[in-house]
């Protein structure tokens, strides 16, 4: 496996990440929205991730099969909405009501939201650091092919 593919990895790892992080921030910014329609409430969202395996990747890119590491990439396959219920409220001074003064709102749980949010941070970070680290080990071994 060629040193520099270690940055593609943790690529793919970034870009997955920062997907996750926006489906969160978008299930948090709508978790207090109403409607009157239990189908058209918001519905949360969730990404699902798929591992690209090496020749499967190798293939999907052009590049020459042949490396031996185990998974590529991930990729983000696509986003699901939930199929939970949403929760019924009986508020018949809202203006969204419907005719029986019921509203819907969303099936967001902020505390599972929050808690994937974190998670994914902190995935984020890891990756970043991967980079990070192995940048400075191509800098140090190239250092010391000049001295």
């Amino acid at each position: 496996m060629s040193s520099f593919k270690i940055f593609d990895i943790a690529g793919s790892g970034l870009s997955a990440q920062s997907v996750r992080l926006n489906t969160v921030a978008s299930n948090l910014a709508n978790a207090d929205s109403v409607s009157g329609d239990p189908k058209t409430v918001y519905k949360a969202r969730h990404p699902v991730f798929e591992a690209v395996k090496a020749s499967v990747a190798a293939q999907a890119l052009g590049s020459a099969p042949g490396t031996d590491a185990a998974n590529t990439a991930v990729r983000v396959r696509g986003i699901v909405e939930s199929t939970a219920q949403p929760t019924e409220r009986y508020e018949p001074g809202n203006p969204l009501a419907n005719q029986d003064g019921n509203v819907y709102s969303p099936n967001v749980n902020v505390i599972e939201e929050m808690t994937d949010m974190i998670s994914a941070s902190r995935a984020y970070q890891n990756n970043v650091e991967v980079m990070n680290t192995s940048k400075d080990l191509m800098l140090a071994t190239l250092k010391l092919g000049s001295t």
